[in-house]
């Protein structure tokens, strides 16, 4: 854009501020004037895409302090007649050349509308960030608030707070609207992927937690009532019932995550362990049950089915 084209125009009586105005309300009149003036409200008026085209280039040089104060510096100097009409050097503020690249940058007349303004899609928001947080199981489960220090935002601090939903997957995304990069449509949003550490004897499927039950020989064979832990912290009793298979699923109503889509069951699967070493009186009364049993064979049809 030559110098002149760009000092000669008002461009705060474009975008319909006062000089004195500061960026906030710079910004709130920019915001106002393009939902006004979007192409897809003015459906091809070329009246109107000229002024949105206009009013989003004198925003670009406002909303900018340094642009703003190199602005403000050269048009005075021209009403004060110390640059020529016809453009020139301004050897006493420091432009010079005829074009205005100190603004816009080393293109000079590159397009203003479309830099801010991306193929007639409305003007473009910040862009949206993401960041990465580390919970434990039981926080997925019951939800929890974290404090998240992010990567620092044009040189000041940049911390925010969010709710973690009670019930979150492992590698969901938290999205935080408004939190993201700034732009001249306003802020993009910021996207929090959430990392669940394992837990040493719970895990989940859907909205069901399970457990894995360690039980004695004798406890499945004669039956038990075994007290089991809960993720809330207390117990429950479940009954084992005289001959319970290794792998048997045991359910406690809802017991398992709490969320608003419904609440989850607690599953409690059988894993009968095998001693390591048996010897002396126990190692005499395994042979004693054996001979007792050895009418039972849980391998009678085996072979049969092998064969099928």
């Amino acid at each position: 854009m030559a110098a002149k084209d760009l000092y000669e125009k008002d461009l705060y009586l474009i975008l319909g501020v006062k000089k004195s105005d500061d960026a906030a309300a710079v910004k709130k009149q920019y915001r106002k004037l393009a939902r006004e003036l979007h192409p897809d409200k003015t459906k091809g008026d070329k009246k109107l895409e000229e002024r949105f085209k206009s009013v989003s280039e004198a925003y670009e040089v406002l909303s900018d302090d340094k642009k703003r104060a190199e602005y403000d510096e050269m048009r005075e100097a021209f009403k004060g007649g110390r640059i020529p009409q016809g453009g020139g050097n301004f050897n006493g503020g420091g432009f010079q050349g005829a074009d205005f690249s100190d603004l816009f940058g080393s293109g000079g007349s590159q397009d203003i509308f479309g830099t801010i303004f991306g193929a007639g899609r409305g003007p473009r928001r910040g862009q949206d960030l993401s960041a990465t947080t580390t919970i434990s199981f039981r926080d997925s489960i019951y939800g929890t608030e974290l404090d998240l220090k992010l990567a620092p935002q044009g040189g000041k601090a940049n911390a925010v707070t969010t709710r973690i939903p009670a019930g979150i997957n492992d590698g969901a995304k938290v999205k935080l609207k408004g939190r993201g990069g700034q732009g001249p449509a306003g802020p993009g949003d910021l996207f929090i992927t959430v990392n669940v550490v394992k837990h040493p004897i719970f895990s989940r499927n859907e909205l069901n937690l399970l457990l894995t039950l360690p039980v004695t020989f004798s406890e499945a064979t004669l039956g038990a009532d075994i007290k089991v832990p809960t993720l809330d912290g207390d117990e429950v009793t479940v009954r084992i019932t005289p001959g319970t298979p290794n792998g048997r699923t045991l359910r406690i109503k809802a017991r398992g995550v709490k969320t608003a889509r419904g609440t989850g069951d607690l599953l409690i699967t059988v894993e009968i362990q095998v001693p390591q070493r048996v010897d002396g009186k126990a190692k005499e009364a395994l042979e004693a049950f054996a001979q007792a049993t050895k009418e039972f064979n849980p391998r009678i049809d085996l072979a049969q089915k092998a064969r099928a």
